[in-house]
C-alpha cells in the first residue's frame, strides 16, 4: 500500500504526520520525496547505509557529423536546444543545449537525421537509504541550482517496497513535483490547518488530486475552535476528516527539539494505527473524491 502525505502549502505539518505515521504502524517504509528540502530525517534520525548518485540523460552533439539542420531544435518541446547555423565563410555553427530545461525525452537523439546526437549522464542529486528502528527510510537530495525535481522524485520512488506500507512525504504545493510524488499512490492524505489560508490551499490541493482520481482524506493539524472552516468544506466535497492533531504547546515544544509526537504522547500511536485502518477501509470501498 502506498500512502502519499501532501499539503497545499508548506508549514502545515505534512512531515510531522508522515514521520509519526511511519513510527506508529508495523511494516512501514518512509520515502521523503520533498527532494528540494528534505527534512524527515531530522525527526526520524535514520542510520544511512547506502548512497548513490541520481542522474538524468542529457543530449550531446558530435560536431564532426552535425550538419546544423535544426531538426533537434524543432523536435525539442521544452526549448532546451538552440542551433546557430554556420555563416558563409565563417566556420562551423553551434548547437547550444540548456541542460536545466532538458526533460530527457530523447526525441532529439532518436530523430537526428545524421545520428549526431547522443546522450550522457548528468548528476542531479543523491539518494540515501537507511533504517530508523523498524522503519525503512529513503530520501533524495537535489543538487543546488537544479531546476527540475521530478526526475529525482521518480528515482526515489523506485525504492518503493511493495511488501511494505510505503508512506510518501510529498513536496508542498500543487505543482509538478507534487504530481510526481502522489501519482500511483493508493491514497492521498492532505494535511491542512484550520485557517483561511489553510482552507484556500487545501482547495487547490483537492483540485490537484481530483485530476488524478485518487482516494483522499484530510488531517487537520493544529486543530482548534476554527475546525469548522475545514469541516464545512469537507462535508460539501464529501471528503472525510480522518484525524485531528490539537494545537498543543507540548507538541510545539517537542517539534522545536526534533522530538516526535508519539515520543511525548505515546497514545498517539494508537490514533495513527486507527488512521491506517480508516485508510484501508476507504481503499476497500470506493473512497475517491466525489
Amino acid at each position: 500500500m502506498i500512502i502519499a502525505v501532501a499539503s497545499g502549502k508548506g508549514g502545515t505539518g505534512k512531515t510531522t504526520v508522515a514521520v509519526n505515521f511511519a513510527l506508529s504502524i508495523d511494516n512501514a517504509q518512509l520515502l521523503d520525496c520533498d527532494v528540494e528540502e528534505p527534512n524527515s530525517h531530522l525527526f526520524l534520525k535514520p542510520e544511512i547505509t547506502d548512497r548513490k548518485k541520481s542522474v538524468v540523460l542529457v543530449p550531446r552533439v558530435n560536431h564532426d557529423i552535425c550538419t546544423y539542420c535544426q531538426r533537434c531544435r524543432e523536435v525539442c518541446a521544452y526549448g532546451a536546444i538552440a542551433v546557430i547555423p554556420p555563416s558563409a565563410g565563417k566556420g562551423k555553427g553551434q548547437v547550444l543545449i540548456f541542460d536545466n530545461l532538458c526533460h530527457s525525452c530523447g526525441a532529439c537523439v532518436m530523430l537526428c537525421p545524421e545520428k549526431a546526437m547522443f546522450e550522457e549522464e548528468r548528476e542531479t542529486g543523491i539518494i540515501e537509504t537507511g533504517k530508523a528502528g523498524k522503519v525503512d527510510f529513503t530520501h533524495g537530495r537535489l543538487n543546488l541550482k537544479e531546476a527540475m525535481s521530478p526526475p529525482l522524485i521518480k528515482q526515489v520512488k523506485k525504492g518503493i517496497n511493495k511488501e511494505k506500507i510505503s508512506i510518501i512525504d510529498s513536496p508542498p504545493g500543487t505543482s509538478c513535483p507534487v504530481i510526481a510524488s502522489v501519482k500511483g499512490a493508493d491514497f492521498v492524505l492532505l494535511v491542512t490547518e484550520p485557517t483561511p489560508f489553510g482552507l484556500n490551499d487545501l482547495k487547490l490541493a483537492v483540485e490537484t488530486v481530483k485530476t488524478l482520481n485518487l482516494p483522499v482524506g484530510i488531517v487537520i493539524n493544529r486543530s482548534c475552535e476554527n475546525d469548522h472552516l475545514i469541516e464545512d468544506y469537507s462535508k460539501r466535497e464529501k471528503i472525510p476528516v480522518m484525524m485531528k492533531i490539537p494545537f498543543d504547546r507540548n507538541i510545539a515544544v517537542a517539534y522545536s527539539k526534533g522530538i516526535n509526537i508519539v515520543e511525548v504522547m505515546p497514545e498517539y500511536m494508537e490514533k495513527f494505527k486507527g488512521l491506517l485502518n480508516l485508510i484501508t477501509s476507504r481503499i476497500a470501498g470506493k473512497g475517491g473524491v466525489q
